[in-house]
């Protein structure tokens, strides 16, 4: 089967989407979607919304329980078997992620979704103060990993006739903000990590790359930034995975290299 191309019609450009954007019924059914940071916030709900529409999700996380109640979740609404793999991102090596495409290989033969939503917020503080140990463990879970896990999954992606791979950005990450350390300069490089990528699969696969800034969103990583925080103004992690969703799907309306907010 032929497959169709991606093109560079902007690689990097702003685009807005609507909350209400969600996708069609049965528009992911057949297709194997892995999401990282899947137990808890966005990822849990992503999964739940990508099983919804069809997808066969793996879940991958180190919190093993809480993956579990996603796994029930998924089955209980009638969407298929997901897949579980627990994995700490933190202390995975180059083997780690080698036994991880193998497994995926010969369990699913491709993925036509890979979302990087994994996240640490490391500690906000000012960049003469900000302790070295907790810049490298925050880079290495915000920007090292979905780096490794991205060439990991290349292989798998290309083989699909239709594939995404979302980063789930922040806004900080698009332009500057003081005190954001090391949060901060991880998702400009994830950024920087999706545009280059987008720019090497145009026009020779079939493979679309996005970023996506959720905006202000209840989750426990906005709870440990702003932990006073009045947080019924927040948007809900379902609201935001229907959108994200949508973007794995092959009815999307976003053109490739995007980098997506949500409003």
């Amino acid at each position: 089967m032929s497959q169709s191309k991606t093109t560079d019609t902007g690689i990097g450009a702003p685009v807005t989407l609507d909350l209400s954007r969600q996708p069609a019924p049965g528009s992911l059914a057949g297709k194997n979607v892995l999401i990282t940071g899947a137990a808890r916030g966005i990822g849990a709900a992503a999964a739940r919304a990508a099983g919804a529409a069809g997808a066969t999700v793996i879940l991958l996380d180190r919190h093993v329980q809480d993956l579990e109640q996603v796994y029930d979740a998924i089955e209980q609404a009638g969407g298929p078997q997901p897949a579980i793999y627990p994995m700490n991102l933190l202390g995975a090596q180059g083997d780690d992620y080698d036994a991880l495409g193998e497994r995926l290989s010969d369990a699913f033969g491709a993925l036509h979704g890979l979302v990087h939503n994994a996240a640490e917020l490391g500690k906000p503080s000012q960049i003469d103060h900000y302790k070295v140990d907790t810049w490298f463990r925050t880079m290495h879970i915000n920007l090292n990993a979905p780096f490794l896990l991205t060439q990991t999954c290349m292989p798998l992606l290309r083989r699909a006739d239709d594939a995404a791979v979302v980063c789930v950005s922040d806004a900080v990450g698009r332009r500057g903000k003081a005190y954001q350390g090391a949060y901060g300069v991880s998702k400009f490089g994830l950024e920087g990590l999706m545009q280059i990528l987008a720019a090497e699969v145009a026009g020779t696969t079939a493979i679309r790359v996005y970023s996506l800034d959720p905006g202000a969103t209840h989750t426990g990583l906005r709870r440990q930034a702003f932990p006073a925080e009045d947080v019924s103004h927040l948007r809900q992690p379902d609201q935001v995975a229907a959108p994200l969703a949508y973007l794995l799907s092959s009815e999307h309306e976003v053109p490739h290299g995007a980098c997506v907010s949500l409003e």
